[in-house]
């Protein structure tokens, strides 16, 4: 008999079965589709020879992720390139606010009335950056924090809505940065603990930047299945799970689905019929025959570039997806350029590039003409630059990924106490019904993201099972 299953070979997936088997335990990991990988895939979408990441392409919280560091990826060919800025915000008069790896350039993209203030909020968290992401990404409580007066001090500072936290900003470029940031977990931006939000992807920028990984963020997750492979555990794709019997027998099964599948696998019921999927995603792959010909030179040297004219632009597109069932008329985007620091991803002199805007879940129209006429706003020509395109709403993203119900990315609306409290109400977030059976998918804390917490916190969930049982 095996110690544990893991069923998924998404980032948490992964890391959980690394993690058990790092101490000792037997592991075997069963995966639904031909390649392990979940959100974080590489294939060629468009044209041979353009590399596209499907879902996740840079990866702030993955190079600043405790669980990520705490393992020897590199050994397994996992290397973060960066670009010069991780993200840029252009605006329509051609400027631009910027995220760089120096606290004092960013502060000064913001404009003399908020530079101070920008600094005033992050800097006191900076030296102490690496203990707070811990403490921060094991909540709920799976480890006493290290620091607690530093933990409490962000909280102080994140948990009120980002509407609260952005007053500190008396200008535009500030507040608008800020807004896009908020809105990566497609959040509107007056909701609880969404000041957190922005707080923890700027402070991640400044401590380790916003990288891609080279080749793809495929790499990521073939670094850990190689390792684990290493470790003793077997890898098995092409294999999808229905039931609890359609497994070997086990000590423990940890699911990387969604709860709605895992209610679905383990009979569950309606245990997770309160948890609330969100606004959902769509996607368009580009590949270019250049650069995108961005008016604000910064972001032609940014890896990511977030669009949106300003703050109440933003704040109407997010509202507009999750709280009014309408596609937005200008959608915020998030766009990713991963030739700016890897061009390897494109056949040389050409590019690959993604964009995404927000819809509500489910939803069954066509944005691409709206996010081509967002794009223009800001890269007057980029049309001329598309050789072809990949469009994903959200069936197709659901029907690559399982876990996106409805075509939601963070599997899960992150709103309200969801947002902190997911899938339930419980301190206890990774069990379910069944003591044998756990939960690891992004709908667990953290939350979504590429950065294995989920993962490496349900590991101790389960590994302090398996040590009770002897």
């Amino acid at each position: 008999m095996l110690d544990a299953v893991v069923v998924g070979a998404g980032p948490n997936g992964l890391t959980a079965a690394v993690e058990l088997a790092r101490r000792g335990f037997s592991v075997a990991l069963f995966e639904a589709r031909d390649t392990v990988g979940g959100g974080a895939r590489t294939e060629e979408l468009t044209l041979p020879g353009f590399r596209h990441d499907p879902c996740s392409a840079a990866h702030p919280l993955g190079i600043n992720s405790p669980a990520f560091r705490a393992l020897p990826l590199e050994r397994y060919g996992l290397e973060w390139l960066h670009a010069e800025l991780p993200m840029a915000h252009p605006f329509p008069d051609g400027s631009a606010a910027v995220l760089s790896r120096s606290v004092a350039e960013t502060a000064a993209s913001f404009g003399p009335r908020d530079a101070g203030a920008y600094r005033r909020l992050v800097e006191p968290f900076l030296p102490r950056w690496d203990t707070l992401a811990r403490d921060f990404m094991s909540l709920p409580l799976t480890a006493l924090p290290r620091d607690p007066v530093t933990l409490a001090r962000f909280g102080l500072a994140g948990l009120p809505p980002s509407t609260w936290l952005a007053r500190r900003f008396r200008d535009e470029p500030a507040k608008t940065l800020f807004a896009g940031l908020v809105a990566h977990v497609m959040s509107p931006l007056n909701g609880l603990a969404t000041g957190a939000i922005g707080l923890v992807f700027a402070l991640a920028a400044h401590a380790r930047g916003w990288p891609v990984a080279r080749g793809g963020s495929q790499a990521i997750s073939d670094a850990l299945a190689a390792y684990l492979r290493d470790l003793g555990g077997s890898v098995h794709t092409d294999y999808e799970v229905k039931r609890l019997d359609d497994l070997p027998p086990a000590r423990a099964y940890v699911f990387d689905t969604s709860p709605t599948a895992l209610a679905r696998i383990a009979g569950f019921g309606s245990h997770y019929a309160r948890f609330r999927y969100g606004a959902a995603a769509f996607k368009v792959d580009y590949a270019l025959d250049g650069p995108v010909p961005w008016t604000a030179p910064e972001a032609r040297v940014a890896g990511t570039v977030q669009i949106g004219a300003d703050s109440a632009e933003i704040g109407a597109a997010l509202r507009a997806a999750s709280r009014e069932g309408r596609a937005p008329e200008r959608p915020f985007l998030i766009t990713v350029q991963p030739g700016v620091a890897d061009p390897t991803r494109a056949p040389a002199g050409r590019q690959v590039f993604w964009a995404y805007g927000h819809v509500p879940n489910g939803w069954t129209g066509d944005l691409t003409d709206a996010i081509e006429r967002q794009l223009e706003r800001f890269a007057p020509g980029f049309r001329d630059r598309v050789l072809a395109r990949a469009i994903a709403g959200p069936a197709e993203l659901a029907a690559r990924n399982a876990n996106y119900v409805g075509g939601d990315i963070a599997t899960g609306a992150a709103t309200g106490l969801q947002l902190l409290l997911r899938p339930r109400l419980s301190l206890f977030p990774y069990s379910t019904p069944h003591p044998a059976v756990f939960i690891c998918s992004s709908a667990t804390p953290p939350g979504p993201g590429v950065h294995g917490m989920s993962g490496h916190n349900a590991a101790k969930a389960v590994w302090r099972r398996l040590r009770e049982q002897g």
